[in-house]
């Protein structure tokens, strides 16, 4: 079994672990050390006056949960309050972005996953209809309107799963092929966004995008 983006496969379970597997499950995660924590200090550098962040993120995925542990750690750094958004499927979206709203919370954390790219058009529109500086986890969600996003490319993890498909298809055992971390994560920016949220970009963060929306 090829597996793509299951969050952390090591901690949910489904593999001993990334440099031998075990079983028959192999495939691509999008868990790397310290991205948690790397996206909270980049939201914080684009909106350094931000006090307090909302992470946004499926219930229904239990790698969030183990990601929040991370992120917990990486907010007391940052001197920033964290609060969970943690959304109950599509029916619970609207009841999530009202609790945000009321929380007055200053800043977002979108985690990548089906829920929140299925709704990314909503999740976006809100953020920027509220004045509140986001930090996405995949480049998709700036393309239509989003601040910041940080994180692997997910066609390029898809391009390598088809790779494992064709190894284990030609006689492979997955239990003998690592388990993918990501080596290159994509820092997008949309300029637009930030000068409708009030934001001047620091030089030094734009120096360091591969790719800025104007």
């Amino acid at each position: 079994m090829v597996i793509l983006d299951p969050g952390d496969p090591v901690g949910t379970g489904l593999v001993q672990s990334l440099a031998r597997p075990g079983g028959n499950i192999t495939g691509v995660t999008s868990i790397a050390p310290d991205l948690a924590a790397k996206r909270l200090a980049l939201l914080k550098e684009i909106a350094p006056a931000v006090t307090s962040v909302a992470v946004f993120y499926n219930a229904a995925i239990p790698p969030a949960e183990i990601a929040m542990a991370e992120l917990k750690i990486a907010a007391q750094t940052l001197n920033l309050r964290m609060q969970s958004a943690a959304v109950q499927g599509s029916a619970g979206l609207a009841e999530a972005l009202a609790a945000i709203t009321t929380a007055q919370v200053e800043s977002l954390l979108v985690f990548p996953d089906p829920l929140t790219f299925s709704n990314q058009e909503t999740i976006t529109k809100f953020a920027l209809a509220s004045k509140i500086p986001a930090l996405y986890g995949a480049k998709e969600f700036i393309s239509i309107g989003g601040l910041i996003s940080y994180g692997p490319s997910y066609p390029a993890m898809f391009r390598r799963g088809a790779y494992y498909v064709d190894r284990i298809l030609k006689g492979a055992n997955p239990a003998d092929l690592p388990v993918e971390q990501p080596t290159k994560f994509e820092l997008v920016i949309n300029l637009k966004t930030a000068k409708a949220l009030g934001l001047t970009v620091p030089p030094t963060l734009l120096a360091r995008a591969d790719e800025v929306i104007e």
